[in-house]
């Protein structure tokens, strides 16, 4: 195997495909909450939703896992699936709707690159929703390598970005 390969540049990771128990639940969760669009539905067994129009950013199923129970934290599997926020503003509107709603949120990070929020979707798949800082503010070290690292978010200071609206 030719080990010089590297993906393309523009490569993206085009969309994640969930398991849930409940596809309502979970639609509540990712459509009525965070705001995805709905695209399209297979019966009462899948949906698929997106953002700006997208065929699908995130497909959700109960093919395999209809009133299943969570996926125990300690096995191999998915950690979290990341929606990445246009801008700073963007995300201090979806954390004011999950604290007006009383959603539960697990954590906060500021890592470097990055502000994060951390919560678990109904089936308890983490969840992380997070801004990019623009690529010239990121840190990084004397080689000019990104240096991340994980501290306490602002978080008055992200929601202080909606006195602005």
């Amino acid at each position: 195997m030719n080990s010089n390969y590297q993906l393309p540049p523009a490569t993206r990771i085009g969309h994640v495909h969930l398991k849930v128990s409940n596809l309502q639940r979970a639609l509540d969760f990712y459509a009525g909450l965070l705001g995805f669009e709905l695209v399209t539905t297979y019966g009462e067994e899948a949906a698929f939703i997106s953002a700006g129009g997208y065929h699908h950013h995130i497909g959700l199923n109960t093919w395999q896992s209809k009133g299943g129970k969570p996926a125990p934290k300690n096995t191999a599997g998915l950690f979290h699936t990341a929606i990445l926020y246009p801008t700073r503003k963007d995300l201090a509107r979806i954390l004011q709707r999950l604290l007006d709603a009383n959603y539960p949120i697990s954590g906060f990070a500021d890592h470097g690159v990055s502000e994060a929020i951390y919560l678990d979707d109904p089936d308890e798949n983490g969840v992380e929703l997070y801004w990019d800082r623009p690529k010239e503010l990121w840190p990084t070290d004397d080689k000019g390598r990104i240096v991340m690292y994980t501290r306490t978010l602002d978080v008055q200071g992200l929601l202080h970005e909606l006195k602005s609206l």
